[in-house]
């Protein structure tokens, strides 16, 4: 059997955190068995489906590095064929048409409801001959359910698991005006790509007790069902805006790179031994759904944000300079020069430690690149004192004559300096790097000077070796 999986959603509004691990674990096990991962918008909502929803998904995915196989296929599209489906079932006589008004269906759902009962449609037009129908009302066709036994699924993460079907009222199938429903859009379209594997959120695992129950009537062969715990709040709550960021592009715009996201949401429910950090080809070798748990996971943040600086200290340092300087440049209000982009990527060996997100590895990273001359905060104002300015004063001459500009070269120079000074190295290193930084904190100061060179490193001492600067 050749598996296809594939990513059903509803294209109504973001990417949710939720939607994206239920793509990525159909991709992975398409992939683990060298299968097919397809992409459908249910888009049969048209009043709700929007091309920025849309456009939404296609780029979270694209991000995600969740590419699909083949066109992405939309339901709107299949009308017809859904429509042809349902005709089908009325010629067999496992679909009637229903001609109750909305009025005598409100009162017999506020029965049902009353009495307790689940099954809120009565059947009355069950067994009724359509010349019995009321003028003026436009049928929707239902599926004739059967009424006797269970509907018994054999999921693959839930075991087996079972409905009465007296508890499952006759659905819907087309809608007064035509249109098929979700139900019967979902079954057909699922059949006709051939899909051998349907995994998704364990919300849906009532709808697809109705779903097995029609790919029966239509004697086709279903596919195998995988039906996966949400995701909670860290406090066990159903996941809600108040526990944090529900999309996928707000993680994005967090700083979160794309691998670490993908790594955290493939730890969410699912589990290889003590296994933390694991890469991409990795998760493709090892993924099955028999590893995936039956209870729901927990969100944290904290761990997430563990797990992205774990990959923001393994990315490539050009790579993290491409991304962080469109959030340099906008801070600062002006384009890079590719010597500032330079400096940037030279810089991330030594600032990529001390950063969670790209987002904080921006905002550390801003005095690489900062015009001159620096805006000192109250730390460094406090370091530069007048004695300060006069060391730093006597460096600049003979720094101009360092061959070569590198660190190892400097830290000598310095260290010389100081001992021949009479002072500890602390007392020109630390004014060192707030006249250099602005600031009291950076990577090591040797590393910024090579990073910043000789030019950039005398003008900012300069500047400060004339006066206050505030």
């Amino acid at each position: 059997m050749t598996v296809i999986t594939r990513f059903a959603p509803s294209p109504t509004g973001i990417l949710h955190i939720g939607g994206a691990r239920t793509a990525l674990f159909n991709w992975l096990y398409a992939r683990h068995h060298g299968g097919r991962f397809l992409l459908r918008l249910e888009d049969t909502d048209r009043a709700r489906s929007t091309k920025e929803a849309i456009d939404a998904i296609i780029d979270g995915l694209g991000w995600l590095g969740l590419k699909w196989d083949g066109d992405v296929f939309h339901q709107s599209a299949r009308a017809g064929r859904h429509r042809e489906i349902a005709q089908e079932l009325l010629a067999e006589g496992k679909a009637y048409r229903c001609y109750c008004t909305p009025e005598e269906l409100a009162e017999m759902r506020e029965k049902a409801r009353a009495e307790g009962k689940s099954k809120l449609y009565d059947g009355r037009w069950r067994h009724r001959d359509p010349s019995e129908a009321p003028p003026g009302v436009a049928p929707v066709v239902r599926f004739r359910a059967p009424e006797d036994g269970d509907t018994v699924i054999e999921d693959l993460v839930q075991g087996e698991v079972r409905v009465a079907n007296e508890a499952l009222d006759d659905m819907v199938l087309l809608r007064s005006d035509g249109t098929p429903t979700y139900m019967l859009s979902v079954v057909v379209d699922d059949h006709d790509m051939e899909i051998s594997h349907v995994i998704r959120g364990d919300d849906h695992l009532t709808n697809a007790f109705r779903q097995v129950q029609l790919y029966r009537a239509l004697g086709w062969a279903e596919p195998l069902f995988a039906h996966i715990p949400l995701i909670h709040g860290a406090d066990g709550a159903k996941l809600s805006k108040r526990h944090g960021a529900l999309g996928v592009e707000a993680y994005r715009e967090l700083g979160v790179l794309p691998e670490a996201l993908c790594n955290y949401l493939l730890r969410l429910g699912w589990s290889h031994g003590d296994d933390e950090i694991i890469a991409r080809e990795q998760a493709i070798e090892w993924f099955d759904l028999a590893n995936v748990g039956r209870g729901a996971a927990r969100l944290d943040l904290d761990k997430l944000m563990s797990v992205n600086a774990h990959y923001l200290r393994r990315c490539d340092d050009a790579t993290l300079a491409g991304l962080i300087t469109p959030l340099v440049a906008a801070k600062l209000g002006r384009d890079l020069g590719d010597d500032q982009i330079g400096r940037l990527e030279r810089g991330m060996a030594g600032l990529k430690e001390r950063a969670k997100t790209t987002v904080e590895l921006a905002e550390i990273s801003g005095f690489y690149v900062a015009d001159r001359p620096l805006s000192l905060n109250p730390k460094a104002l406090k370091i530069l004192t007048a004695e300060a300015r006069e060391r730093i004063a006597a460096l600049i001459g003979p720094l101009t004559a360092i061959e070569p500009w590198d660190g190892a070269a400097l830290e000598a120079f310095i260290r010389a300096f100081a001992d021949e000074a009479g002072i500890k190295l602390g007392e020109i290193a630390q004014p060192l790097r707030a006249a250099l930084t602005g600031s009291n904190a950076s990577p090591g100061i040797f590393e910024v000077m090579e990073v910043l060179g000789r030019d950039e490193c005398v003008g900012r001492l300069a500047d400060v070796a004339g006066g206050p600067n505030a």
